[in-house]
This record gives structure tokens, sequence and C-alpha cells, in this order.
């Protein structure tokens, strides 16, 4: 597999790129809205989460933040992009004004990219005038659930690999091409070893692989040429694609190749199976390498796989060193879109919250705590950010931004949340990281639950609502 580890990322390409349109219709006429009744000022803070965790998920995995702190810190509105609002007369010169003056002056806290997390716990908040954390409401919303969601499908991916390198190859069916960065930076923090997308390996330093494409065996008169002619190409990182005719066939000619390269001073990387009964097919070239003195090369597979279907050849004893992950992973195709809100939670000092059945919401800012007992996690805890906290519990919200300036956990290195994550599910009990999981537990303080009680109570009467049955 032909690998390269990723240089240092290189100036200006670090940061997520989107337009200061990219948000919807709503969060501009609010916009206004709020202008004219002169609250578009007023401090608020929105509550970004996840109602419920996928089935069979124990955790989510906090990822997006990096690429959010660098967009807000950049977003501006174009003399284009204020000519085409202007353009579609829904808006008048006070919104346009006030948007060509538009910055992001805000304080962003937020889980640390590689945090583990469950149901209902903050992953970000921002406080920010309303205005700004309004027009801020759907690039909060997909970079974060985006990256969060496929770092947490690449992490269940790792974990049933058993220590094996797994290789992002997902970016030619991801759903566009920014989900195709979204997924390899999002699985690099989750702990993949590599991405075949080059763009990706320039822009974030990520380590890139790949070996070669049924095409290329098909382009030449027989599949031994094609195999001489890579292996001439790359002889230190030969790793052959031997099922595009008949996989055993293409396993002796594999070696064939490999026995020229040991006289030539090399030696034969590997040999990729792509289809068929991967785990019959493994142990079958398995046997064949190792008798012709194959013994050092691996065998890599790919081809429709997930977390299932590698826990399961590797439950059957598949002598596989390697797996190639695609569709499946960058498609999120058990769990495509996870039930995430981003919703105001205070304004101007005042809590608040929604009352809609089975869509409720905590008021106010919010911190969350994690408790442990030893090295184990036993649970967080979500209670409001003046509260002290339990004495066991270590708090996990930290500042990203501050006045609209990255700092600390919001531009620090990806390697770091790569790490943050790996230490950070050694913490978990087995409940939660089998592929049938049981989720993170987390509950309310009593604090919060007060809160919430006497907030809603209020709304109930000052909207003449029942008290609830």
């Amino acid at each position: 597999m032909e690998r390269h580890e990723g240089p240092a990322t290189p100036p200006g390409m670090g940061r997520a790129d989107a337009s200061a349109l990219y948000v919807d219709l709503y969060e501009l006429t609010m916009a206004q809205a709020y202008l004219g009744a002169g609250v578009a000022e007023h401090q608020a803070t929105f509550s970004l989460f996840a109602r419920r965790l996928p089935s069979r998920w124990g955790y989510l995995v906090a990822a997006g933040l990096g690429e959010l702190c660098a967009l807000l810190a950049e977003l501006r509105f174009t003399d284009e992009e204020l000519a085409f609002l202007e353009s579609t007369k829904r808006f008048n010169a006070e919104l346009l004004a006030r948007l060509g003056a538009w910055r992001f002056t805000g304080r962003v806290r937020a889980l640390p990219e590689g945090t583990p997390f469950g149901a209902h716990t903050p992953v970000v908040e921002i406080d920010a005038p309303l205005i700004e954390a309004q027009l801020i409401e759907t690039l909060v919303l997909n970079i974060v659930h985006v990256q969060s969601l496929m770092a947490s499908k690449a992490s269940r991916v790792v974990a049933a690999a058993s220590g094996r390198d797994v290789v992002d190859f997902s970016m030619r069916r991801d759903h566009g091409t920014s989900a195709g960065m979204a997924m390899a930076r999002a699985g690099h923090i989750a702990g993949l070893a590599a991405t075949s997308n080059v763009l990706a390996g320039a822009r974030y330093g990520i380590p890139i692989a790949g070996t070669m494409a049924h095409s290329m065996v098909q382009a030449f008169p027989d599949e031994a040429a094609a195999f001489r002619s890579f292996a001439r190409a790359y002889p230190a990182d030969a790793i052959l694609l031997v099922d595009t005719y008949d996989t055993a066939a293409g396993v002796r000619r594999a070696i064939e190749v490999g026995a020229e390269l040991r006289r030539a001073g090399h030696q034969l990387r590997g040999i990729r199976l792509d289809s068929g009964d991967l785990a019959g097919l493994a142990r079958e070239a398995r046997v064949l390498l190792d008798e012709a003195g194959e013994d050092n090369a691996i065998i890599f597979a790919s081809g429709g796989l997930d977390e299932d279907r590698i826990a399961a050849l590797l439950a059957e004893g598949a002598p596989i060193d390697g797996f190639g992950v695609g569709s499946y992973m960058g498609t999120v195709r058990d769990a495509p879109a996870l039930d995430m809100a981003y919703k105001l939670v205070q304004i101007d000092g005042r809590p608040t919250l929604k009352l809609s059945r089975g869509k409720a919401t905590l008021p106010g800012p919010k911190q969350v705590w994690r408790r442990r007992a030893g090295d184990l996690v036993i649970e967080d805890v979500v209670g409001q950010a003046d509260e002290l906290g339990p004495p066991d519990g270590s708090p996990l919200l930290a500042v990203a931004m501050e006045d609209g300036h990255p700092g600390g956990f919001g531009c620090e290195p990806l390697e770091h949340a790569r790490r943050r994550r790996a230490r950070a599910l050694s913490e978990l009990s087995p409940a939660q990281l089998g592929l049938d999981a049981d989720p993170l537990p987390a509950r309310i303080s009593p604090r919060l639950n007060g809160v919430c009680e006497l907030v809603a109570a209020e709304l109930r009467r000052r909207h003449g609502l029942d008290a609830p049955r």
C-alpha cells in the first residue's frame, strides 16, 4: 500500500471554506425582525447537543471544532453577497448595513475535539449578540454535526479492527467533496491510519495511502504484466490487487512478482482482496504466501466493509492485516444523521427552554463534569455553568474562542484531538465500547433540574398553559 506521512499543514490550507451566505433563509429574516424590534444586540446563549445516540452506539466523538473556530474568525459578507441579498428585495437597508459590518465577536465554549460524549450533553455553547449567534446556526450545526457523526462511526470501525490499520477509502462515495474532506479529518481524529484523499493529506497533514485499481490490471494484456509494472514503479511498497479475474491465480502471480522483487533486493509488500469470501480467500492466500516464503507480505482487505463485517471476519480468524473502508463509513450507512439541535437557552441573562414534547431543552449556559472511579468513567453530569460540580468530576467544556478570536482547544493541532480520543476511550467501560453498546451514562444535576422546573412553570404561567399531567 503506497503510503506517505503527511507534512505539516501548508499555510492557508488548515481551515474550512464557506460563504457567509451559508445560512438558512430564516436566519436572515429573523435577523431583520430582531433589528426592527431592537433586540439584535441582546446577549444570547445557544447550545448544540444530540438528543439521542444511534441504536447500538455507546458514545459520540466531538469533532469539527477547529474548523468551526477558524471559519468564524474569518467569516465576512462580501460586496457580491450583499448585492445578491439586496436583489432578492427581502431585506431592508438596515439589515444590509449590519451584515456589511458583521463580524463574529462572541465566545465559544466546547468539548475539545476527540472527547467522547452522550445524549443531551452540550457539545458547543455560543455566547454572542443574538443576531450573531443566530446567523451562524447552520454553520455550527453542519460542521460539528457532520464531523462528529463521521468521527463516531470511524471510531467504531477502528475499535472493530482491534489494532489493525484502517484506511479511509470513502471519498468517491461520500456525499459531496466537502463530505470527503470532513470524513478524512474526522477519521484521523478517530484513529484511522491514513486516507486515500490526497487533498486531505495536503490540507490537514494526514498520512495518505492507496494501492491499485482493477482498471490497471485490465489495462495490460495479462495480470502478471500489470503487477510487474506496478512493482517497478513502487518496488518498496507494492501491494497487488489480486481478484480482478481469479483470486487464487492472482495470488500466485503476485508471488511470482514477489520472487522477482527479492532478486532485485526488494520485497513484496502484500496483496489486496476486494471481493468474494474475504475470510476464506485470506486463509488461502496466507497459506500460498507463507509457502512461497512471503510470510512478511500483508493481506489487506476492502469492499463493503463496516465495523460489523470487520468484527465478523476477525472472529472467523481471517488472517487480514489491514482494512480499507469506504462508503459504509463515509456515508454512516446505519445512522446517516444525528438528532442534533442548536437551541437558544438564555437571552439577556434570562434562562429559556422549549416545552415541546420530545424536544424539550435545558436552560442556561452549562458545564459538563466527567466523574471517574479510578481509571474508568462512571458518568457525565450536566449542570449550570456556574455550579461547582461534583467533587470527583472534571469539567469538560472549555473556551475555544473569546471575543471572536480562536484560542486554546479552538486552534490546537489535529494530532492533539487524535491522542485525546485514544486516551478518553481507554477510560470508558467495555459496556460503552462494544458494537452493541450501552450509552455513556449522563444525568442532569439537581440544581439544573430545579431551574428547568422553575423556568417551565414560569413559561406555562406566562402563556396560560395548563400544568403538565
